[in-house]
């Protein structure tokens, strides 16, 4: 039996119908589940090296440090270009991979690179020189601005409440908390007692940094498989820095709290921040990549509302601004 695709379709009308409807109930299901995005994740295959280097002018910058970090960065695989520039105590080059590149792995050949470059380079640097990324997706998607008639300690407390309860969600990658106080622990040495110790500021110095260690010093190999191998012994509190043990150049030794005042406070500010002539503190909120804005929105504003009725005082102010769904909603 032969079947004529232009009369079966007259014939059976019903089952179209239905088919095209059944089509576009799926399309429709399927948009509304598509993420909703004001800036869809863009990958840059691109990478940049920054070095700080004062007092230097353009010429010796070009020839005390962009040429090396250029050639280093010519010999990785995947490279497609490398171009450079040298200014007055700065330079910047730039490394573009190929697009099949995983910017991952560009990233660790890069700082492969730039330990080869390192001893071509001046011994003086100030810093060593930074590796620069492009990544859309850490534009904050909201700002909460959290303000009132407190002091920045109390002001953080309240931030770090609705910080942790935003960083939950699993649309959020992570919450950056700005304008709040910086903790430094200050170690203020009696100059009489280090003496009579037979001490020195360097002495003291080597004691702390000995103990406070974060280090990866290379691979191992277990397995068949290589493995990192890292050592972390970081201070946490300003206890663990009074019971350091310092030993002077006679083999004797002193715990740093007999010498010295440990005290576990905050940078003095060189920057203040107000809204409407108050303290304030702003959440800046990095989404996910591939997790749906509104959801995100939708979640963090839950959040803050319920959080602004049950635990914080009235007479504090949490305002939301740079909300991306906005636009996207529209």
């Amino acid at each position: 039996m032969k079947i004529n695709p232009s009369v079966w379709p007259i014939n059976n009308r019903t089952a179209i119908y239905i088919g095209t409807l059944f089509l576009c109930i799926m399309g429709l299901v399927a948009y509304n589940n598509l993420p909703k995005e004001q800036f869809p994740e863009i990958k840059f295959p691109k990478m940049y090296v920054q070095t700080i280097y004062p007092g230097t002018s353009p010429e010796n910058m070009k020839n005390l440090v962009s040429k090396h970090i250029e050639k280093q960065l010519k010999g990785i695989t995947g490279i497609k270009k490398v171009t450079s520039n040298s200014f007055q105590d700065f330079s910047i080059v730039e490394a573009e991979f190929n697009t099949d590149v995983k910017m991952d792995k560009a990233k660790k050949s890069v700082e492969d690179a730039l330990d080869k470059a390192r001893p071509d380079l001046p011994q003086n640097l100030p810093n060593e020189p930074q590796i620069i990324e492009i990544d859309v997706s850490e534009i904050p998607i909201m700002n909460v601005n959290i303000y009132g008639n407190f002091d920045l300690k109390r002001l953080e407390n309240y931030a770090d409440k609705l910080k942790d309860k935003i960083e939950g969600l699993k649309e959020i990658k992570k919450v950056v908390k700005v304008g709040g106080l910086e903790r430094e622990i200050q170690i203020n040495v009696d100059l009489v007692k280090m003496t009579s110790a037979q001490l020195s500021f360097r002495d003291i110095q080597g004691a702390i940094g000995y103990e406070n260690i974060e280090a990866t010093p290379g691979l191992v190999k277990i397995d068949g498989e290589q493995r990192i191998i890292s050592v972390k012994k970081v201070f946490k509190t300003a206890d663990e820095i009074a019971n350091v043990v310092v030993q002077n150049p006679y083999g004797s030794n002193v715990y740093l709290k007999d010498i010295a005042e440990i005290k576990d406070t905050y940078k003095e500010q060189e920057s203040f921040a107000r809204l409407d002539g108050k303290n304030v503190i702003t959440l800046n909120i990095i989404k996910r990549a591939g997790q749906n804005l509104i959801d995100a929105s939708d979640k963090i504003r839950a959040i803050v509302d319920e959080t602004k009725t049950k635990e914080l005082p009235k007479e504090l102010n949490v305002v939301l601004t740079g909300d991306q769904s906005d636009a996207t909603r529209t």
